[in-house]
């Protein structure tokens, strides 16, 4: 890497490597080109299964559908390596990191612009940096990227330097993704509400022409763009002339379209299933997948004084009740990866904890006895004539919730599954009111994890609820020490201990893998993940009479 110039003190320059697996069905995922040459125009016809949040600033969405759709229109200072997890320059043509991870110094790209024109400039990004930690909780992920930001300080034109008021050393990782990207000043004059609704301009490949939540967005290639990351072959503007996203909620609905080519992409929330993956094949097309780094899908107790979960055996036992093998092949498929951490696999310093995840329905009966929830009659369990009861809010009770119901019900215990709205569950959460809450969070550091359980940086539920003081204290002890060192081995034992403390004490229940998978039309060419599995067009072009 290009070091700083300028740049002194104990410093040295921070290459971040983590190996991460790729899982690809039909052996195409990660390419970037095929044989042939590639053609211009077209539009790109992608199906989404929904748009929750309802919002398209980067700096703010959490919604991976949205961070695909954010990632073609907004560039960010680095990149990160899908085969390697490398992070490689972007925007910034080189770094210097201080050995304590409390100050970044940047070197950035010259001739880069905004679609409105203005220069991509050291004042640029830390306008861009002041207003992403100024958002505090509105950005769930930026809480934990900057976290310890303390300034950003313009050292010339095309020089800036990131200080933090404690250790961030996953800060590098950050400035690859989506959340920490570049918008223009110009946004940032802007509400975060306007921001939201999608008044942003950015330097990506795409401009962002229509945004109506829920329902469909507009991209129009930008066509003086030529300062793409090095990880793509096109190096200047995008094959495509347009993409559109749409949101098609049935299954059966979105593969049809593909299948009759309504459509060119189908991007699901849950992976597509094994027939549907048949069909597409049958049809000409093919499957692209790759693991979500970051936290695995996974439940959060409620460890409130009076509830059940307060007590470590009942928690303990609930993590002995999950047969996560037998979720893995009845609501997947057989073969499909089976969760054995918070993290999933593809997340650096990934450590199995497969031990502590086994079925065990008789070790989880002999904890329940001990903490005198016993047995009754009608095959519940009960204790000072109490039954023992979980409350899940849900916003639909879908296969997998139903086969978790039914293996807590083996063991005598009642988990209750209550239909809500998404808004109802984010304040059932918010004012404790649930016993099993879901969380999962995409990111290719495993310091995500903090913005679900982190209680000394996430304002979340899942964090407040989760852990009694001294249980907190130790994990914030954990996720500080992978944060105080730009050493990958300190940070590995850090992050290694971390997964085995919140698996065994019922911190966190691990529940699956999350694997995304896609659909794609035979015309689409040249399709690639980025290193969190979202979309990247770059070298994306169509193929035939249509494109």
């Amino acid at each position: 890497m290009t070091v700083s110039s300028h740049a002194k003190g104990h410093i040295r320059t921070l290459s971040l490597v983590a190996v991460l697996s790729l899982v690809a069905c039909d052996g195409d995922a990660g390419k970037t080109a095929q044989d042939s040459l590639p053609t211009t125009g077209g539009t790109l016809r992608v199906a989404f299964w929904d748009d929750a949040q309802r919002c398209v600033d980067p700096n703010q969405v959490y919604w991976i559908e949205t961070r695909s759709v954010d990632r073609q229109i907004a560039d960010s200072l680095t990149d990160q390596d899908p085969a390697t997890g490398a992070i490689v320059p972007w925007l910034a043509t080189g770094w210097t990191v201080s050995d304590d991870a409390r100050q970044y110094t940047f070197d950035l790209r010259h001739g880069v612009t905004f679609s409105d024109g203005a220069p991509l400039d050291a004042p640029a990004v830390k306008t861009a940096f002041d207003a992403t930690f100024a958002l505090g909780a509105k950005s769930v992920l930026g809480l934990t990227y900057l976290a310890g930001y303390a300034s950003t300080t313009v050292v010339d034109q095309d020089t800036v330097t990131v200080r933090f008021d404690r250790p961030n050393a996953a800060f590098l990782q950050a400035t690859s993704t989506t959340t920490l990207a570049i918008l223009s000043p110009a946004s940032y004059r802007e509400t975060p509400e306007r921001r939201c609704a999608g008044r942003i301009v950015a330097s990506g490949p795409f401009v962002l022409d229509e945004f109506t939540a829920g329902k469909k967005v507009h991209l129009t290639r930008r066509k003086d763009y030529a300062w793409p990351s090095p990880l793509v072959r096109n190096r200047g503007a995008a094959h495509l002339d347009a993409i559109t996203f749409s949101y098609i909620k049935e299954a059966s609905v979105r593969v049809g379209s593909l299948t009759s080519a309504a459509i060119d992409v189908v991007w699901p929330r849950e992976p597509i299933s094994e027939p549907d993956q048949n069909l597409i094949r049958r049809t000409g097309g093919r499957i692209e997948s790759r693991p979500l780094p970051g936290v695995s899908y996974q439940l959060v107790p409620n460890v409130t004084s009076g509830r059940p979960l307060a007590d470590l055996r009942v928690r303990q036992a609930v993590q002995k009740l999950i047969d996560r093998e037998t979720y893995a092949a009845t609501v997947y498929w057989p073969g499909y990866p089976v969760v054995a951490s918070v993290f999933d696999s593809t997340t650096p310093y990934f450590t199995a904890q497969a031990a502590a995840l086994a079925h065990d329905p008789d070790g989880a009966s002999r904890l329940l006895d001990e903490a005198g929830w016993l047995l009754g009659p009608d095959g519940y369990r009960y204790r000072d004539g109490r039954k023992l009861t979980l409350l899940d809010p849900v916003t639909a009770a879908l296969p997998g919730d139903q086969l978790i119901q039914d293996q807590m019900r083996r063991a005598g215990i009642e988990l209750r599954l209550m239909v809500v709205t998404a808004a109802k569950r984010v304040d059932l959460f918010a004012a404790g009111d649930f016993d099993l809450a879901l969380a999962f969070l995409t990111r290719a550091d495993p310091s995500v994890l903090g913005s679900a359980l982190d209680q000394a940086v996430s304002k979340q539920g899942t964090a407040r609820y989760s852990q009694d003081p001294a249980t907190a204290a130790k994990v914030s002890a954990l996720f500080a020490q992978g944060l105080q060192s730009i050493d990958p081995a300190q940070r590995g034992r850090a992050y290694a201990e971390l997964q085995r403390y919140v698996v065994e004490t019922g911190v966190s229940f691990p529940v699956c893998e999350r694997v995304q998978t896609v659909g794609l039309s035979p015309r689409v060419q040249g399709f690639a993940f980025t290193s969190e599995a979202f979309l990247r067009t770059n070298d994306l072009w169509l193929s035939g009479p249509d494109s």
